[in-house]
């Protein structure tokens, strides 16, 4: 993992940023707080997050894919609440490539993953 930090460590760091560049880009849409609150939260959910993993994993670097996997393949501390096991556990994946790219401070490949996962939220 980067820096010696944990799969775990990077999946909570990235759920933030993810999170944190999804209401970024829905108010850079024009969109009002309470129908971005509403968006977000779709964007933001396991369920999509985990399409998401699906729809980006065969354009990463290797190294890209191990960290989603590794994070994949955490034994989760919580519950999902709206998703099942699976897509909770893809979820994790992909925050844990979030957080690690943000700890690297490799904005630019962040960017472009982050217009990648979001592309179709926009149709």
């Amino acid at each position: 993992m980067a820096q010696g930090i944990s799969a775990a460590s990077l999946a909570y760091l990235g759920d933030a940023v993810f999170e944190l560049w999804a209401r970024e880009m829905l108010i850079a849409e024009g969109l009002p707080v309470n129908k971005a609150n509403r968006r977000a939260k779709d964007i933001v959910s396991a369920t999509a997050q985990a399409d998401m993993y699906h729809r980006i994993y065969q354009s990463l670097t290797p190294d890209e894919q191990t960290i989603m996997r590794r994070g994949r393949n955490l034994n989760p501390l919580t519950r999902a609440k709206n998703a099942d096991t699976a897509s909770y556990r893809h979820a994790t994946g992909l925050e844990a490539l979030f957080g690690h790219l943000y700890n690297t401070r490799n904005i630019e490949r962040l960017e472009e993953i982050f217009k990648q996962c979001t592309s179709h939220n926009k149709e």
